[in-house]
Order: structure tokens, then sequence, then C-alpha cells
């Protein structure tokens, strides 16, 4: 085999490992926004994360995990953004459409791809995605168009996003696949009770049970075990290419599962930030290396 040959390989897997990932976290999505009439988005963000650190927990078994003081703090700050990245996310789906949720969301990967940069084309891009947003967010008229609570709550889940992806790469590097389970217990430390709190008894309907399960392992089991193999081993470039397809696999989710049908304009703005996030990170010129001479 090539080198070349091997290398593509090599690639093969975790491309197809984020693929997966993707579908599976947007119809999750889905399936988690239909339960907001019953238990709000707080209720079904507290059982997305209970649910889905018990199946990661099975499946890892983190308690053989071994921790060191140096490696501690990117593992705690991975958990954190992960929980506030999905409470952010699910408060934000109570108001405006799934594929926008996202295509805002995804402002977070697609800093960080710009920060690889600094590039006269990279302002090309830059320009692009504030177009998109500008599209998304119609500031200062046509109020009605877009909930702006709910445009915020999905950029800071972007925000969180954007952390998630940087430490997730270092504590995933550090500790391995079980890592995404010790993320997930830190975010259901935090996040769980207060989404308990919010949702109150409306969480002891047993009815509701096996569509949360599947809601845990749609958008939690699943995706992220699948991520957390993934991210250490795929260049960031092609990690935030694939992703770009994202606000698109969501937009047709939330057509094909909630009968959420976006405007042409709307359509526009998310092709315009697909495009720049895929124009980022294909364009990427890696950080030069400073050689250490000491």
């Amino acid at each position: 085999m090539s080198p070349l040959t091997a290398k593509a390989s090599s690639t093969l897997l975790p491309v197809c490992l984020l693929i997966v990932a993707m579908v599976s976290i947007q119809s999750g999505a889905s399936l988690a926004k239909s339960l907001f009439p019953l238990i709000g988005a707080e209720g079904i963000t507290t059982l997305r994360l209970g649910i889905g650190t018990l199946i990661l927990f099975i499946i890892f078994r983190p308690w053989r995990m071994r921790f060191t003081a140096g490696n501690r703090l990117p593992l705690l700050i991975y958990g954190l953004s992960l929980g506030a990245m999905n409470y952010l996310f699910y408060l934000s789906l109570r108001t405006i459409p799934l594929g926008i949720a996202v295509a805002l969301e995804f402002t977070g990967p697609l800093a960080v791809a710009m920060f690889s940069s600094r590039r006269l084309i990279d302002f090309v891009w830059v320009a692009l995605a504030i177009i998109g947003l500008g599209f998304l967010l119609p500031l200062g008229h046509d109020l009605d168009s877009i909930d702006l609570f709910g445009a915020a709550y999905a950029l800071g889940a972007g925000a969180c996003w954007a952390v998630y992806i940087i430490f997730g790469q270092k504590a995933g590097g550090d500790h391995g696949p079980g890592t995404v389970a010790v993320g997930s217990l830190i975010a259901a430390l935090v996040f769980c009770p207060i989404g308990a709190w919010q949702a109150g008894s409306a969480l002891l309907n047993m009815e509701i049970l096996p569509v949360a399960f599947a809601v845990a392992i749609l958008s939690t089991a699943l995706p992220y075990s699948l991520e957390i193999i993934a991210l250490p081993k795929i260049p960031a470039r092609t990690f935030g290419t694939l992703m770009s397809l994202e606000p698109a696999l969501a937009a047709l989710s939330g057509m094909i599962f909630l009968n959420e049908h976006l405007t042409s304009m709307q359509w526009l703005a998310l092709a315009a930030i697909i495009a720049a996030s895929m124009g980022a990170t294909m364009t990427i010129k890696p950080k030069p290396q400073i050689e250490n001479l000491s």
C-alpha cells in the first residue's frame, strides 16, 4: 500500500464516523423538540444528559482512566462546555427552527477555523458568514421573522461548541474515548439539577422515558462517542469542512420530522454560512511550527 493510499484509508474511518454522528445528532434534536410540549427544553436537557451519561459509562467504563493534575483542567472545561452547549441549544429550539438554530450555533466552529489563519482570503469568508447572519438576524426590521432571544441562545451554544472542539481535542488526546463519558458526567452534575428544578414533576412521566432514551442515544451517546474517537485522528480542516454540512442536515431534519419550512431568504443565509465555513476550512494555512532551540 502506497503512503498516499494509507493516508487516505486512515482518514476515511474518522470521516465516516463524523457523518454518522451528524445525522444522528440532528435526528435526535428533532425527536427532542417533539417532547418540548410535555417536559420543556430544560426537562429534555436533563433526561438527555442523565441517560446519555449512564450509557456512556457502561460503554467506556471511565473509572479505569488515570488522571493527573496536568490534564484535569482541559477535561473539566470540555465537560462544562458540553453541558452548556446542550442547554443553550435546546433553549434556542423553543422559538426558532432547527435549521436556523444549528446555522447560528455553527458560528462557533467557524470561528475556530477562522482563527487558524490570518490571510486576506479569510476576510472573504468572514464577510460571507456575516452576510449569512445578516439574513438570519434582520436587526432593525421585520423582527417577527426570527426570535432574537432564541437566536442569542443559539449563538451562545456556538461559543460553547468552539470551546468543546478545542478542549475536546486536548482532552481526547490525553484520555482517549473514555473522555466523553467523564465530560458528560461533568455536564450532567452541573446542568441536570438546573433542568430538573425548572421542569419539575413533568420528568416523572414514565410514558416519555422510551423516547428520552432514544434522544439520549441519538443526541449524546452515539455522536459524542464517534466524535471523541474521530477528533484526535482527523485534521482540523477536514473536521471543519465536514461539519459545514450540519446546518443543511438540520434544516432537512426539521422539514422531515418537524414540518419546519424555511423561507428562500433563510435558505440563502444557510448557504452563505455553509459556504463560508467550507471555504475557511479548505483554505486554512497551518501556522508554522516554531522550533524549540533551548
